[in-house]
C-alpha cells in the first residue's frame, strides 16, 4: 500500500516537471518568434485592434463602478477618523496599485484570453495550423508571434484606462455626489502619488499579467485536441489558470514592490 502510495506521487511529480518543463519550451520558442513577427506590423496592429478595442467596454464600464464603489466605501472608513480629504488618494492608490492592472487582466482573461484561446483552437481543429506547415509557414511565428504581441502592448493601456476611469469615478461619487471637498480631493491624490513607485510599478505589473494571459490563452489554444469539446476545455483552462496565475503574480510582485 505504502509503496504504490509512494510510486503514485513519484509519477505525479514527474508528469509535473515534464509538464513545467514543456511549457517554459514552448514558451521560449514563443520568444524566438517574436523579432520576426516584427517584419509584419499590420498584423500586431490587426491583433492590438482585436484584443484591445474589442475589450475597451467592459474596461470602462468596469473601472467605473469599480471607483465609484471604492469611492463610496472608502469615505464610510475615512470618515470615521476625519480623513475623508484623504479619499482622493484612497481611491488612486488602491486603482493605480492593485485594483486597476489586477481587475483589468481577470477581464482581460475572460474576455481576450478565451477568443484568443477558441481561436487558435478552431484553426487547429480545422487543420489551418497544419496547412501552414505543409506550406512551409511557421504557425509559431504567423498566428501565435502577433497575438502575443497584441496581448502584451494592449494590457498596460487597458489597466491605464481602467484606473484613469475608475478614478473619475471616484471623483463622482467623492465630490459631487458625497460632497468631498474638489480641491483636497485632487491635491491630496497629486501630492502623495509616486511616478516610479506606484504609477510605473502598476504598468509593470500590467505588462507582466498581459505575458501570463496571453501566453496562457495561445498555449492552451495550440495545445487544445481538435475536437469541439477538446476547444471547450482548452478554453476553461484558460480562464482558470490565467486568473489564478494574475492573482499568484500579483502576491509576489506587490511582495517586492512594496516591501518598504
Amino acid at each position: 500500500m505504502i509503496a504504490r502510495f509512494l510510486a503514485f506521487i513519484g509519477a505525479f511529480v514527474l508528469d509535473t516537471i515534464a509538464r513545467i518543463g514543456f511549457v517554459t519550451r514552448s514558451f521560449v520558442k514563443l520568444l524566438g518568434r517574436l523579432p520576426g513577427a516584427l517584419k509584419r506590423p499590420a498584423l500586431i496592429s490587426e491583433q492590438i485592434h482585436f484584443i484591445g478595442n474589442y475589450s475597451l467596454l467592459i474596461i470602462v464600464v468596469s473601472g467605473l463602478f469599480v471607483g465609484m464603489v471604492l469611492a463610496l466605501q472608502g469615505y464610510y472608513t475615512l470618515s470615521q477618523f476625519g480623513a475623508d480629504e484623504k479619499l482622493g488618494q484612497l481611491v488612486a492608490l488602491s486603482l493605480l496599485r492593485e485594483l486597476g492592472p489586477v481587475v483589468t487582466a481577470l477581464l482581460f482573461a475572460g474576455r481576450a484570453g478565451t477568443s484568443l484561446t477558441a481561436e487558435i483552437g478552431l484553426m487547429k481543429a480545422g487543420e489551418q495550423l497544419s496547412a501552414m506547415e505543409m506550406m512551409a509557414v511557421n504557425p509559431i511565428q504567423r498566428v501565435l508571434a502577433p497575438r502575443f504581441w497584441g496581448g502584451m502592448l494592449a494590457m498596460p493601456v487597458l489597466a491605464t484606462i481602467f484606473s484613469a476611469i475608475g478614478i473619475i469615478g471616484g471623483y463622482l461619487v467623492g465630490v459631487q455626489l458625497i460632497g468631498v471637498d474638489e480641491g483636497a480631493f485632487w491635491s491630496q491624490m497629486q501630492g502623495n502619488i509616486d511616478v516610479r513607485r506606484d504609477i510605473l510599478n502598476g504598468v509593470l505589473k500590467s505588462f507582466v499579467f498581459g505575458v501570463a494571459v496571453t501566453f496562457t490563452a495561445l498555449f492552451q489554444g495550440y495545445e487544445a485536441q481538435p475536437t469541439p469539446e477538446g476547444v471547450s476545455r482548452a478554453t476553461t483552462r484558460t480562464v482558470v489558470i490565467a486568473s489564478l496565475m494574475v492573482l499568484a503574480l500579483d502576491f509576489v510582485m506587490t511582495a517586492l514592490m512594496f516591501n518598504k
